[in-house]
């Protein structure tokens, strides 16, 4: 990989949308009839380069606060930094949708319209000069780290060119998952805090013990005493209200850093993806 590999140059990220080490552009991916807008971090040079295709949380990318929006741009430049094009496609943002974290009934789901935006970004990337089409990984947060979960699932449809590589999912919702005898057919790293109310650790180790023996490899680490968003940065522990899907029925959850499971996980995920 080239480009620097330590904690430091990690830290070095600045906003999604804002001045960032790593330059951006935004694209568009045609599949089908719809159109889905993403935006794209690239290393410099002609490559081949690996790439990460990357979902975004139930808040999505448009208008974001800037607080929110430098956990994803930390991310790009981390993951740019040691040699990977980045692909965030908007699945909110290209139906004309905000933040769905108030939303009961939801419009575009993990299991459905996000697994379909993952892999039309996959395809995307495929056809560009600059990308190793062998090389794709997939990582999501939240409500796209369900979706990943969703979209590696073995009776998923994806086409018959090379699938991802392997999948990355931060503090993901389980339950679904669980109940339909969840697998995966590419190695699978789950990140998740033991003190999350949003989304709940135990019900993902049950879903990761449930698979072994008929999936490929599928990891989970649950990380002690951290909550919902634990690798944002500077984040201080915050309760947020009107949530829906949380882990119990009062919309209430907490996030913030947690800067044990956020130093690991800055360390972990690029090393998971270079496998």
């Amino acid at each position: 990989m080239m480009g620097c590999k330590t904690l430091l140059c990690a830290l070095a990220g600045v906003a999604l949308w804002t001045a960032a080490a790593a330059a951006s552009e935004p694209v568009d991916i045609p599949d089908g009839d719809f159109m889905l807008h993403a935006t794209l971090y690239r290393p410099e040079g002609n490559g081949p380069f690996p790439a990460v295709v990357a979902l975004h949380d139930c808040g999505g990318i448009l208008h974001r606060p800037v607080a929110n929006a430098q956990l994803y741009g930390e991310w790009a430049n981390l993951l740019v930094a040691d040699g990977f094009v980045v692909l965030f496609p908007d699945s909110y943002g290209s139906r004309g949708l905000g933040s769905q974290c108030r939303v009961h009934e939801r419009k575009v789901t993990g299991s459905r319209e996000r697994a379909a935006d993952a892999n039309a970004a996959r395809r995307w990337l495929q056809t560009q000069s600059y990308v190793r089409g062998d090389r794709i990984s997939l990582i999501g947060w939240s409500n796209g780290g369900t979706a990943a979960l969703w979209t590696v699932r073995p009776t998923m449809p994806h086409d018959g060119g090379a699938d991802f590589r392997s999948a990355v999912a931060f503090y993901p919702s389980c339950h679904r998952l669980r109940e339909t005898a969840w697998s995966t057919r590419v190695p699978t790293l789950i990140l998740i805090g033991s003190a999350d109310d949003w989304t709940t650790a135990a019900i993902c180790q049950q879903m990761v013990d449930g698979a072994r023996g008929r999936s490929a490899r599928a990891q989970i680490i649950v990380y002690p005493g951290a909550h919902h968003e634990f690798d944002r940065k500077n984040a201080p522990l915050r309760l947020r209200t009107g949530l829906t899907h949380t882990a119990d029925p009062s919309g209430r959850a907490h996030d913030g850093t947690n800067p044990a499971a956020r130093s690991d996980a800055l360390k972990r995920v690029p090393k998971w993806l270079a496998r």
